[in-house]
């Protein structure tokens, strides 16, 4: 194939016995209105008919190529399609979903007009929607905000700030992070590295992508995405990140979330030097060595160590933003939101 015909964006896909859904998500990507695409089908050991579903759209349209192993996993699977992939954007795609037709031209659009920007991702939509739950509405909430690449890098550490589905991703960034075998989440773990070296993600602000939920899905059946994988990624990154410098830190906000991180944290050897309460009850206390201090002395910690903000929802943060900047402590540099 010659420089001239080569796709501009190759949209990468890695299924395991998807013929249910695949069907309609490769439908999904044929209908995109900007043409110069190819979509890289990874079918990683399925039992089904997923191969065969592939076939048939590749004979009816030559942009779509199936890959077959022989059982990989997610990881492998996905790092041997991207090597297929010739577009200079990669757009990343799970099996079970739809895309939106023009996702792949304001995507496209959105990184010509910022070249700055390593990626893009876009808001979402949960469906069936009788299956979404509350926090999965919140999540949808939080993510569907029209925010700035700052806000979305200052915000990394509370959870994926971006959909992993929804991003299409500049291809040499791609190729030189690539997806890692760890045993928490590889998609956080992948923006998480990406933030690290550097790299600037934005967000194009319209529902470009439907984000299916199914108890079957890899987030919800596999160990790497529970709830103490989670913390451990958040802890790895931290230590490595933030508190690279730093054997000890502040932690603000002493719940559920804030306890398992510190345990967490104590594996990377770090140590909590004060925590900063609003529960009148532990004001005053001491929890482990580190002593509980009220919310209006937070100016006066010393060392100025960093800070982490560990609270349960938006209000709660946007409480505590307005005591950090009274404190003279800033988002991103030494203070960090972290649930």
């Amino acid at each position: 194939m010659s420089p001239e015909q080569k796709p501009r964006v190759s949209v990468l896909i890695a299924a395991r016995d998807a013929q249910a859904t695949l069907p309609a998500a490769l439908r999904s990507v044929a209908r995109q209105r900007f043409s110069s695409w190819e979509c890289v089908v990874v079918d990683d050991g399925s039992q089904d008919q997923s191969a065969e579903v592939v076939r048939r759209f590749a004979a009816e349209d030559s942009r779509f190529t199936l890959l077959q192993t022989g059982g990989l996993g997610v990881i492998g699977a996905r790092n041997l399609g991207l090597e297929r992939c010739q577009g200079e954007l990669i757009a990343l795609f799970d099996a079970d979903d739809l895309m939106h037709c023009d996702r792949l031209a304001l995507q496209r659009q959105a990184l010509e007009q910022n070249p700055s920007w390593s990626g893009v991702g876009s808001w979402v939509r949960y469906f069936p929607r009788r299956k979404v739950g509350d926090g999965r509405l919140a999540y949808e909430r939080w993510l569907n905000q029209d925010r700035s690449p700052e806000q979305i890098a200052h915000e990394r550490y509370l959870e994926m700030p971006l959909g992993h589905p929804t991003l299409l991703l500049r291809q040499e960034v791609l190729r030189e992070q690539a997806w890692q075998e760890v045993d928490w989440p590889e998609d956080w773990d992948l923006l998480l590295r990406m933030f690290a070296a550097g790299h600037t993600l934005g967000v194009a602000p319209k529902v470009l992508h439907s984000w299916r939920l199914d108890a079957q899905s890899l987030s919800q059946q596999s160990p790497a995405y529970s709830q103490e994988s989670f913390t451990r990624c958040r802890a790895s990154h931290l230590a490595a990140g933030p508190l690279r410098d730093h054997e000890q830190y502040h932690l603000l906000g002493y719940g559920r979330t804030g306890k398992q991180l510190r345990r967490a944290l104590e594996k990377q050897q770090r140590q909590c030097h004060t925590i900063v309460e609003v529960h009148p009850a532990r004001i005053g206390q001491v929890i482990g060595q580190a002593p509980v201090i009220a919310l209006e002395e937070l100016g006066q910690l010393n060392p100025p160590l960093p800070l982490l903000c560990s609270v349960a929802n938006a209000e709660s943060r946007t409480m505590i933003r307005q005591a950090l900047q009274q404190a003279g402590r800033h988002e991103g540099v030494d203070a960090w939101f972290v649930a």
